[in-house]
């Protein structure tokens, strides 16, 4: 397996396992937040594992593998004698996990987690130490550092109670969302503001649309209250997004978001578009993610929704896209649709508007 394929601090933190250094507990589930199942997860086979993973095609990877999944904000407390973790990127709700992870945690348990060395992970394990009062041990692998906590911690319980509320959702006012703002939370896609590409697309956006829309990517819900605000002609719209934490919250905003048109039947998918959705629409509006749970550009996933569109418009559908100007969309584009023009370009952006045949 090439580096590129490897998942690194998956591998890291279950190499103190394989290698003696801590042992798999005897009995009892053992509790994996943001677990993936990789390679190194499917070839451990470890028992008796429990789950908790908020992005969909990670979350089919583990129910595949035969792991429950559970609902990481009602997590039952100090249950597992073994907690694994796999912390974001994004600080807030790192430390939240980790709290989670802690309380989580039986008494005589350990906590366990792994961050790459260029995802912070020096800052992840001076959280922990933080929350389990200094008695934490590490280890560097894979350019990445595991680091646990040692069985007879416990756990700082103020500052356990304050992390396990840092990523609570919470209401962001922005000056183009009507009302009192938005509810969102720390992790989530440009959780603390309107993404600039997004407001970009909503503000070409025809009132001429109508009939049934969706939107590809939807987060915590933007263009879906801009499509709902400004089209007045629309049947229904459909909302299909990967992230479940997002998708909560476009749920809860668009309840109460304005339209311009009479009653639309609304729906909500925890999907990944990448591999195609059901359905047919008569537009598409997305701003596609070009990264996935790693760093670096993954032009391949815009490339994958175009494609979805393609497949999901009726003849005569239009799909109204925004995107990063140097990411390299065109052949995609030209290979699924018959009219494809560019309506603006600015701040580093570009706009398309594509026709099907």
């Amino acid at each position: 397996m090439s580096s590129s394929q490897r998942d690194n601090p998956l591998e890291a933190l279950l190499h103190p396992f394989a290698d003696g250094l801590l042992q798999w507990p005897e009995a009892g589930s053992v509790l994996f937040l943001r677990a993936r199942g990789g390679a190194a997860l499917h070839a451990a086979r470890l028992p008796g594992l429990a789950a908790t993973q908020p992005f969909r095609p990670e979350a089919v990877r583990l129910q595949r593998l035969g792991i429950d999944l559970l609902d990481e904000d009602a997590l039952p407390e100090a249950t597992y004698p073994l907690v694994l973790v796999l912390p974001p990127r994004q600080r807030e709700e790192a430390r939240t996990l980790l709290a989670k992870a802690c309380a989580a945690v039986a008494p005589g348990g350990r906590v366990v987690a792994s961050v790459a060395n260029d995802e912070g992970a020096k800052s992840r394990e001076a959280d922990l130490k933080q929350l389990a009062r200094g008695s934490v041990s590490s280890l560097s692998k894979y350019h990445c550092r595991t680091f646990w906590t040692q069985p007879d911690t416990a756990c700082d319980k103020t500052l356990l109670s304050q992390w396990r509320q840092l990523d609570a959702p919470r209401r962001v006012s922005a000056q183009d969302v009507p009302g009192e703002g938005f509810l969102s939370r720390p992790g989530v896609f440009a959780w603390d503001r309107v993404d600039a590409a997004s407001a970009m697309l909503a503000t070409v956006l025809p009132a001429e649309l109508h009939g049934r829309v969706a939107d590809f990517g939807a987060g915590w819900g933007y263009l879906s209250m801009q499509v709902l605000a400004r089209c007045s002609r629309i049947a229904s719209l459909d909302l299909f997004e990967a992230d479940a934490r997002a998708l909560a919250l476009a749920r809860r905003n668009l309840a109460n978001a304005p339209a311009s048109g009479p009653d639309v039947s609304v729906a909500f998918h925890w999907h990944d578009v990448e591999a195609g959705v059901p359905g047919r629409f008569d537009a598409i509006v997305c701003n596609p993610p070009f990264h996935a749970l790693g760093r670096g550009d993954r032009p391949d996933i815009g490339r994958a929704f175009i494609a979805a569109a393609a497949a999901a418009l009726a003849p005569g559908g239009s799909l109204w896209l925004v995107a990063n100007r140097h990411l390299p969309y065109e052949d995609a584009l030209g290979t699924g649709f018959a009219q494809v023009r560019s309506v603006a370009q600015a701040g580093g952006f570009k706009i398309v508007h594509a026709v099907k045949a």
